[in-house]
């Protein structure tokens, strides 16, 4: 028998859970909100005949008579739809004070009559979620077609390889040098959170992600690794820096064992830190001996018609009218600003965000410029120019790698610019539409 000084306590089911306290907490509270939704749907006179309200005067069960009155209150207000579901008209209506009255007869017993109505499940309750991802037709427009724009991509649409010589011993100590001072690698750890669900949740909460609330935080730290996993670290390190295994174990081979021996606390930190050291290094001696050849391939204007579906469209501006598409999918803020400015500029004619199909091959790996643009004719120094836009250009907020692909990115379109004697094309990193027009200058 429950012993009556405990029997309203709650008890409280501690589960352990496997997989993150984020997910574990959003999944239950999905869970609890779908349960909720699964109440009646349908507001029918058999639905509300037999329920009890209660009143002043005690408990009433609404009989069939009363039960009418509340759905014929329903269907002649248009409260329902034709499947006898709730309509986003009542919900409306509630939440504006603007309800119609109820027959008189139900009039005493409004406030539970509202209730027993509001406790039929209705889909007009739920948050509308837009389908940012669903895709919708972004075509080349006549822009594409302009003869500036044409004239742009002649210039700028050559295929090319590079060339780039040096000292491989010089690479080795510049290497080793760099790990034994910057590779500093984390041991894996784990954090436990605790949290408790809340004592009394709402709808609200619960679509909010609010009906948890965490208590305690813990974190462990592992000072090796016992795996079954095999590694190849010499490998996975001279594939991520694009270097030969013979290279890149001399470099491993050198540095200090102290150094060395942070593989076991976390192998997997290790190869991806070692691997963008290596590769910065590499990066640093390869800029003044890099060359580039044109060869005879182009690219094909198919690359802007490719991969056009699946785009997130939720990033997409409103229409546009001087790119070559109708709207552009910006990456950043950064980007939503300088299109703003590229669309209300009177001296650019026409202007493209690049396929990300066209790159410049370096080696570091291939690079995709931002934009591609033309300005009107004695307007500008420079008519045609291709731009990297950037938040920042300090060299502290830009890693190695991105500084090495703009300095290949430059030297690509000077070497293979020569061959065009009049309005070559210009390329440069540029963090707003105005440091743009400081670059291409009165003409």
């Amino acid at each position: 028998m429950d012993h009556p000084a405990v029997v309203h306590d709650i008890n409280v089911l501690t589960v352990v859970a496997s997989e993150s306290y984020k997910d574990f907490v959003g999944g239950l509270q999905k869970e609890i909100s779908e349960t909720l939704s699964s109440r009646p749907r349908q507001a029918t006179e058999a639905y509300f005949t037999g329920k009890t309200i209660i009143t002043e005067a005690g408990p009433i069960e609404i009989e069939p008579a009363m039960a009418k009155q509340i759905y014929r209150y329903l269907v002649k207000n248009d409260y329902t739809d034709d499947a006898d579901q709730i309509a986003k008209t009542y919900h409306e209506a509630k939440e504006g004070g603007t309800l119609a009255d109820l027959p008189n007869d139900l009039k005493p017993h409004a406030e539970q009559i509202f209730g027993l109505i509001d406790s039929v499940f209705s889909d007009a309750q739920l948050p509308k979620v837009e389908d940012g991802r669903k895709p919708k037709t972004n075509p080349l427009n006549d822009n594409f077609n302009k003869k500036e724009f044409q004239e742009l991509w002649a210039r700028i649409n050559q295929k090319a390889v590079y060339r780039v010589e040096f000292d491989s011993a010089e690479l080795v100590r510049k290497c080793v040098s760099a790990l034994d001072s910057q590779l500093r690698v984390t041991p894996l750890q784990y954090t436990v959170r605790a949290g408790v669900q809340q004592d009394s949740l709402t709808d609200e909460q619960l679509k909010a992600g609010d009906g948890f609330q965490e208590t305690n935080t813990a974190t462990e730290w592992g000072d090796s690794v016992h795996s079954l996993v095999r590694y190849d670290l010499v490998g996975k390190v001279a594939e991520n820096a694009q270097l030969t295994r013979g290279t890149t174990a001399a470099i491993l081979t050198g540095i200090e064992p102290s150094v060395f021996d942070q593989f076991k606390k976390n192998p997997e930190h290790f190869i991806s830190e070692a691997s963008r050291i290596v590769a910065e290094q590499k990066a640093t001696i390869i800029i003044e001996r890099l060359d580039y050849d044109a060869v005879t391939e182009r690219y094909g204007v198919d690359i802007f018609t490719a991969n056009q579906t699946g785009q997130d469209f939720s990033r997409a501006t409103a229409k546009l009218k001087h790119h070559v598409y109708d709207y552009v999918v910006l990456d950043s803020e950064v980007e939503r600003h300088f299109v703003q400015d590229l669309e209300t500029s009177s001296e650019v004619v026409v202007y493209a965000k690049l396929p990300r199909g066209f790159l410049i091959p370096t080696p570091v790996g291939d690079y995709n410029p931002d934009w591609a643009i033309s300005f009107k004719n004695d307007e500008v120094k420079y008519i045609y120019f291709v731009a990297e836009t950037k938040g920042s250009m300090s060299s502290m907020k830009l890693r190695e790698i991105e500084k090495t692909k703009i300095a290949c990115a430059k030297k690509f379109f000077d070497e293979i610019g020569q061959r065009v004697s009049e309005n070559r094309v210009k390329y440069d990193v540029v963090t707003s539409y105005e440091k743009l027009m400081e670059i291409v200058g009165p003409a």
